[in-house]
């Protein structure tokens, strides 16, 4: 709540304010393990970015405004609240892995999905699961991590983070053409990761009906053929209708079913090993209705009926079946399939 990118910036406090307000309502809160952790040190950003941009990120600490970039601003608490951010993600990875928790969202600012190895950018300062990932794969010995993204935005720095490795599958989703420019569905990896990038690129304008056809068409079957041994969500809710950076369609259904699907192909492949973590978002009420729909599903309270936002059995149903018109869903299942069998 301390990272204050400054009056009017649209990555603000208030984007956790109204999270953190509904799950005060009613103690709806008090149904979630909310632990204590500690920031990530230097030693674990360093696993997936340069000595300089953490010179450069904590060098704004104490300070009221400094810019990183044209659209990445820092505070005087910002670098701190940005090890808190990754921190939260190694913890959560370390409870789950050792049974203390069955999965977890990571309610954390700033984001992460665009900050490069270089370069800290657009609103984001290190990567946070991008740094999560190298340290579950050098301190438990992951080889098979698969991180799908369905922030509006492509996540840029995640892909650059493994592009040539085949111990990470990154699966984006997200509007093309637009901020950053990459995610274009040729951009499949190299050398070594050549097929463990997947990029979806829509056009804009796409609904519930469109997402749930990716996920039932594509992710889905790639974590199957992937077998990964966790699965990390880069979640943005910036896809939800009337968000102020976007025209994407999504509504809390939309998000309810794609986290069902994930948390039913984490329980059938990785035992349930299933993290998210915050990303964009920018509309406050599709903030905190998107974030109740994820934490009904990853604890099944919604499918219980004792949740304030959730997916109908009808709703369901027809996302299930959904046969949308997606052109760019079926092109990148052409040029997955030169890679996977599915």
């Amino acid at each position: 709540m301390q990272h204050q990118p400054g009056y009017g910036h649209p990555e603000s406090p208030d984007r956790l304010r109204v999270i953190y307000d509904a799950l005060d309502k009613d103690g709806l809160g008090s149904r979630f393990i909310r632990p204590q952790f500690g920031p990530a040190d230097e030693d674990v950003l360093r696993l997936n970015h340069s000595a300089e941009l953490v010179r450069r990120v904590a060098a704004t600490q104490g300070h009221e405004t400094v810019a990183l970039d044209p659209d990445t601003h820092a505070s005087a608490r910002s670098h701190e609240a940005a090890c808190l951010a990754v921190g939260a993600l190694v913890d959560g990875i370390r409870r789950i892995f050792s049974g203390e928790i069955d999965n977890a969202f990571c309610l954390v600012r700033p984001p992460g999905h665009h900050a490069e190895q270089e370069n800290a950018m657009g609103f984001c300062l290190y990567n946070n699961v991008a740094v999560a990932a190298r340290w579950a794969m050098q301190e438990l010995g992951l080889r098979r991590i698969m991180i799908v993204d369905w922030d509006l935005h492509h996540g840029n720095g995640t892909q650059e983070s493994f592009h040539d490795m085949q111990e990470v599958l990154y699966f984006s989703v997200h509007k093309y053409p637009y901020y950053p420019g990459t995610g274009a569905a040729l951009e499949n990896g190299m050398e070594h990761g050549e097929g463990h990038t997947v990029n979806v690129p829509l056009p804009g304008g796409q609904g519930d009906l469109e997402y749930a056809r990716v996920f039932n068409e594509l992710v889905v079957p790639l974590a199957r053929a992937y077998k990964p041994e966790l699965i990390l969500l880069s979640c943005g809710f910036d896809i939800c209708a009337g968000d102020p950076l976007g025209d994407m369609r999504v509504t809390s259904a939309g998000i309810a079913y794609m986290t069902r699907r994930l948390v039913e192909a984490a329980e059938k492949i990785c035992g349930g090993r299933l993290l998210a973590t915050l990303e964009g978002g920018y509309n406050l009420d599709s903030m905190r209705d998107g974030a109740l729909a994820v934490l009904g599903e990853l604890s099944g309270l919604a499918q219980e009926g004792r949740w304030p936002v959730r997916l109908s059995a009808e709703e369901a149903e027809q996302l299930a079946h959904s046969q949308a018109d997606c052109p760019a869903l079926e092109q990148a299942i052409l040029i997955a399939k030169d890679f996977w069998r599915f």
